[in-house]
């Protein structure tokens, strides 16, 4: 059995140089908006798919553009040697990596791609070029004399839109995994073809789009399934179903072409009452011909099955159902051509694009599981034969389909901006590879947390994680008072926000999984401040606090015993992690009294709406009052009641810290030569 188990793009589009790791089954890619996962899609698209070798200059990653002006200067220079030239040109590629049985009889279409000599080695490395040739080089580089004043590179950019598709074209060839120098050239046509099929269901599907003359969906998939099943390789209930529909349709044929195309013919004029000299032998006789293909793609409905004799039009379903029903009926053309094919691809990857697309969340979550259920379903088809060899890479902006897959499988896409105008670069977060810090527990507690709240991480530009359900409902409104004093820029209510309600026992799980996100974050907890009465350690006002109870706080410090008093000392330095910053309960401006938790610090920060005096009881007044406070009822109930009051100082200014831009990448980032160009990435 052949799997596809890593690719590797480079060069394209966003996608500079990203590696992901294939599942088995489902890779499901996640990420924010433009954060690349389409181009991913696309990349394979254009070197494997229907749109293979239609790459043009916007596809060449921003990164990697000025190396066409590097290039020009070393032509220009003239002292440069061809092949330097042409290995200076920048090409788009994708590296595919297979695993193999190695104790199988034969490894059928994978034996041209492996090359090694290790007996132990069970991979093979296919990459896909599309890259100039030597003799191509004159028609990218030389240009004609420019006019006085012209700008080169603009001249040079221009030039190379129509250059591109008549000097680059695709070329491939195995690489030993063992010997990256040792490399055979592989026919693309041929061996490629017969090593790996794609199968692409794109987002922004429609079915019944209601203008006459629209191409019907469900029509060009019914085209699609008939030519399959019209093929030698189909299987035999296919065929035999072609066979009917052909035969039907030229029963169709022949009668027409007695009585209907007798009464066409009298609306052809005689041609010889026009009195032009040889005319007068000439006859017109109309014949009426039927094509099965174009019948089904122009004049076959959908309708579903209704009562009384009365069937609906695909337009009457719902939209969730209509998508659903079309992916599945893509599936199976997909699948009907995986058993027509000749000789059977080693490896099937399927691209599914936003499959959530107007289904309600339960059908959301159960997709990625259902998918295997529909490759068994359909394999039953096929008694006798193995199931279908199929892998699915599926992109989607769904929590609820995201949380549902295994972990393992999730791979993030990060959009990060670089000093560069206009260019920014992807990285690609994959959680079977990178998330070794998570613990195999903690793994699973995220996943459940994650699935029964429907938390959106993977999709948020940035986060916010609170101890309880007051700061969780009241964190829209204090985000809208802080905005207030903000600039138009940084405004939180401009930006994707997600607040998630972690407990004070379980944010410190969420730690390795933020940092491994590299998601700005704002960790909000309370002091909890304990003193030890009779053995026991007992909550008690900030001021007589010895310790901590807090497991947010003692993981984030690194210690177990970490005092009050040093709590309330740490600096706003000390308090941020790269891109995580904690927040915990610090005296208000001007004043020597610290809070215990949210409900004593609204009150402390709002002294006068509760009747308490600003004295040296303060903190000891506001902490009795926030006792009786039944489940945050009250401070709920001020927040949302009251108009203008004071947000305590250590959320306000820790959403401020979280208006701010993240923190610069940890690498940095490709270098842009002096001159090179600064459009926005394509």
């Amino acid at each position: 059995m052949t799997k596809l188990t890593n690719a590797r793009v480079e060069g394209f589009r966003l996608l500079d140089d990203i590696q992901i790791a294939v599942e088995a089954g489902a890779t499901v890619v996640v990420g924010r908006n433009n954060s690349g996962k389409t181009s991913l899609t696309e990349v394979f698209d254009r070197f494997l798919g229907e749109q293979a070798g239609k790459f043009r200059l916007e596809d060449f990653a921003a990164a990697v553009r000025p190396k066409f002006l590097s290039a020009k200067a070393l032509r220009d220079g003239g002292e440069a040697a061809p092949d330097v030239v042409l290995t200076e040109l920048p090409v788009i590629a994708l590296t595919l990596t297979f695993t193999y049985d190695q104790t199988a009889d034969d490894l059928g279409p994978l034996s041209p791609f492996v090359i090694d000599l290790d007996p132990d080695c069970v991979t093979a490395i296919a990459r896909i070029e599309y890259s100039p040739a030597l003799n191509t080089v004159p028609m990218l580089l030389d240009l004609p004399e420019l006019d006085e004043g012209a700008n080169p590179t603009e001249a040079l950019f221009h030039h190379l839109r129509d250059a591109i598709p008549k000097a680059y074209s695709i070329r491939g060839f195995a690489i030993d995994p063992t010997d990256h120098t040792n490399r055979r050239a592989f026919d693309k046509n041929t061996e490629l073809a017969a090593l790996i099929h794609t199968g692409f269901v794109k987002a922004q599907r429609t079915l019944d789009l209601g203008k006459r003359g629209d191409t019907d969906v469900i029509g060009k998939l019914l085209n699609k399934l008939f030519k399959t099943a019209n093929t030698l390789t189909a299987s035999v209930n296919d065929q035999e179903i072609a066979q009917g529909l052909k035969a039907s349709v030229a029963d169709l044929e022949q009668a027409m072409q007695g009585d209907f195309d007798e009464r066409l013919k009298a609306l052809l004029p005689a041609l010889n009452t026009f009195g032009f000299p040889s005319l007068n032998d000439t006859e017109l006789r109309p014949q009426t011909t039927i094509d099965v293909e174009s019948l089904l793609t122009d004049n076959t409905r959908i309708l579903y099955t209704g009562a009384d004799g009365i069937h609906l039009p695909e337009g009457y379903n719902g939209l969730g159902t209509r998508n659903l029903i079309y992916i599945l009926l893509q599936l199976e053309a997909l699948h009907k051509a995986y058993r027509g094919s000749a000789m059977r691809p080693a490896t099937h990857l399927v691209f599914i694009e936003e499959p959530e697309a107007h289904l309600h969340p339960q059908m959301q979550e159960v997709f990625i599981g259902q998918l295997n259920e529909a490759v068994a379903t359909l394999s039953l088809k096929y008694p006798g034969e193995p199931a279908w060899q199929v892998q699915f890479i599926v992109s989607t902006h769904s929590s609820h389909l995201a949380n549902a897959a295994h972990f393992d499988a999730i791979r993030y896409f990060l959009n990060e901006p670089t000093p560069y105008a206009g260019v920014r670069r992807i990285k690609v977060k994959d959680f079977r590879r990178g998330a070794e810090t998570i613990s195999a527990e903690d793994r699973r507690f995220l996943q459940q947390y994650m699935t029964l709240t429907k938390c959106d991480l993977y999709f948020a530009d940035k986060a916010i994680l609170v101890e309880g359900a007051t700061e969780r409902i009241l964190m829209p409104r204090i985000s809208k008072i802080v905005d207030a004093d903000l600039p138009a820029g940084s405004k939180l209510g401009r930006q994707y926000i997600t607040t998630i309600e972690a407990g004070g026992a379980h944010a410190q799980v969420f730690y390795p999984l933020l940092e491994f996100l590299e998601l700005k974050t704002l960790v909000i907890s309370d002091l909890d401040a304990v003193k030890l009465v009779d053995s026991k350690w007992r909550k008690c006002p900030c001021a007589d606090g010895q310790r901590t109870s807090n497991s947010a706080l003692k993981t984030w410090f690194n210690d177990p015993q970490i005092s009050v008093q040093i709590l309330i000392a740490k600096t706003a330095a000390e308090k941020t992690k790269r891109f995580c910053r904690i927040a915990y309960q610090m005296s208000e401006e001007g004043s020597p009294h610290c809070a215990r938790s949210y409900e004593d610090a609204l009150i402390l920060a709002n002294l006068g709406d509760f009747g308490i005096a600003n004295d040296s009881n303060a903190a000891a007044n506001a902490w009795e009052a926030a006792q009786d406070f039944k489940k945050s009822e009250e401070a709920i109930k001020f927040a949302v009641r009251e108009e203008n009051w004071n947000v305590p100082r250590y959320i306000r200014e820790g959403l401020i810290w979280l208006s701010e831009p993240p923190p610069p990448p940890d690498a940095p980032p490709p270098i842009i030569p002096e001159g090179g160009p600064e459009e926005p990435v394509a």
